[in-house]
């Protein structure tokens, strides 16, 4: 008994780090905590700076306060996205290599990592990414910004010039693959 009970904390503690890795901590997403007597209780994750499992569940906020769980009370711990396309879309969905289009009918590879770093095959090749309304928006060190995106059902690649913002007319949209075998 022992051991499933260790099991079980183990697999919650990987479900809630791996759900705040997709989900990040926006202000409009939250998590809840159903208890086994029917309560829910609900932080928004903006709020919450770590979520402990020691002998129960302990949410520190960032504040510093603390909320403790017995893990016997917890029945799941469920993380809400700000909106569907955040759910469907959040930072696993865009992990890994994407070859891309550059508006003159070539093509170059983008990579993007769990850590928020970019590397791209042309320019500048180093930047930052992070998921924004459920595309992912790159910040190049050469001055340029792209966003990979879905449309329809395949993806794109929208790019935007040095001195332009994400909201500016783009300087080219094109084709984004991304190469991984499977999503990550």
């Amino acid at each position: 008994m022992r051991n499933q009970t260790q099991f079980a904390v183990w697999a919650v503690a990987v479900s809630v780090v791996v759900s705040v890795l997709a989900y990040g901590a926006d202000q409009k997403k939250s998590v809840t905590v159903t208890t086994a007597d029917g309560h829910h209780y609900t932080y928004a994750l903006a709020e919450i700076s770590r979520i402990d499992f020691k002998d129960g569940a302990v949410i520190v906020f960032k504040d510093g306060h603390e909320k403790s769980f017995s893990l016997a009370e917890v029945s799941r711990i469920e993380f809400s996205p700000a909106s569907p396309s955040e759910a469907q879309f959040g930072r696993n969905h865009f992990l890994g290599k994407w070859k891309v289009g550059n508006g003159a009918g070539s093509h170059f590879y983008i990579t993007l990592e769990a850590d928020g770093q970019a590397r791209k095959t042309i320019g500048a090749n180093r930047g930052t990414w992070k998921v924004v309304d459920g595309e992912a928006r790159i910040s190049w060190d050469d001055g340029w910004h792209d966003v990979i995106r879905k449309a329809g059902s395949k993806h794109e690649k929208v790019a935007f010039a040095p001195g332009k913002n994400f909201d500016a007319e783009p300087d080219n949209i094109t084709d984004a693959q991304n190469t991984n075998s499977e999503p990550l």
